[in-house]
């Protein structure tokens, strides 16, 4: 049997945070003498001292501290527990499904999520990337209630297009590549291994080894280790790019590609609620 409340912990924890009882009882809706008994009877049952006064404020002592951080992410557990619970009870989603192909900008991707997180803090985000060779059967893209994915005909959903990613062609500053006479040709090219992600195609080439490397960080990596050349997209090699660890290839054509990304909602969300209306004006922007 507990000798403690959840309850108890989060009076103390309110009370810390915000530095006086009389604070505390406020923000809790609750008098200033329930405050001190529940704290009395914490620190009672423990047997331990968790707060002393320091000045105007009630401040933790070490063992205090020690053990509130342990109940916090109990506390934090807890109030979720509770948020979910009013998101069913007002009928409101819970969850939201999102499926992204890795080559979307990673900072525009966590600037949306951050957004959404504090416009919707109830409502929890399962985001999956994917590279276009994923099996389209599978069903993480059947149970996704947004995609952004590159060939649209493949997902069911109401689609449109959404943006163009850019690719340039890279190398190491030290790869042969920069040592041979300019402008670079298909020829010359493919004397040296390729560099692709999952099956994305390098029609305008001729490779004479193609390396595929199943993420976009693999991919980048290993043409910074020297492996090979590749077409890369920019937004995510923009930082190597100006720092020199990756140079732009000096090609007669074909330096830079884009890729075109689709933005689909899933068939059954014919009129999109609040939150999932919220999170495509996000992305839309």
């Amino acid at each position: 049997m507990q000798k403690t409340t959840l309850e108890q912990w989060a009076i103390l924890e309110k009370v810390v945070d915000l530095g006086s009882f009389a604070r505390a009882a406020d923000a809790l809706h609750r008098s200033q003498s329930s405050v001190s008994y529940n704290l009395s009877l914490l620190q009672e049952r423990l047997g331990v001292t968790l707060l002393i006064p320091q000045g105007r404020r009630a401040v933790l002592t070490p063992a205090g501290e020690q053990l509130l951080n342990r109940v916090r992410p109990l506390l934090n557990a807890f109030s979720h527990v509770e948020m979910r619970a009013a998101n069913l009870q007002d009928g409101m989603r819970t969850r939201l499904k999102l499926v992204v192909d890795s080559i979307f900008p990673r900072g525009r991707l966590f600037a949306i999520l951050r957004k959404f997180q504090q416009a919707y803090p109830r409502i929890q985000v399962q985001l999956t990337e994917v590279l276009e060779s994923t099996q389209r059967d599978a069903e993480v893209f059947t149970e996704a209630d947004i995609l952004i994915v590159t060939r649209r005909q493949d997902v069911n959903g109401r689609g449109e297009w959404l943006m163009n990613i850019d690719f340039v062609a890279v190398a190491h500053p030290e790869h042969p590549l920069f040592a041979t006479p300019e402008p670079l040709t298909a020829e010359i090219l493919s004397l040296y291994p390729l560099i692709r992600m999952a099956d994305s195609r390098e029609n305008s080439v001729t490779a004479g080894d193609a390396w595929t490397f199943s993420t976009v960080d693999a991919a980048i990596e290993a043409v910074m280790s020297e492996v090979g050349y590749g077409w890369l997209p920019q937004a995510h090699i923009r930082s190597q790019l100006e720092t020199g660890s990756l140079k732009v290839l000096p090609l007669n054509h074909g330096v830079r590609r884009a890729t075109p990304l689709h933005l689909i909602v899933r068939e059954e969300l014919l009129s999109p609620d609040e939150a999932v209306s919220f999170f495509l004006t996000l992305i839309k922007e």
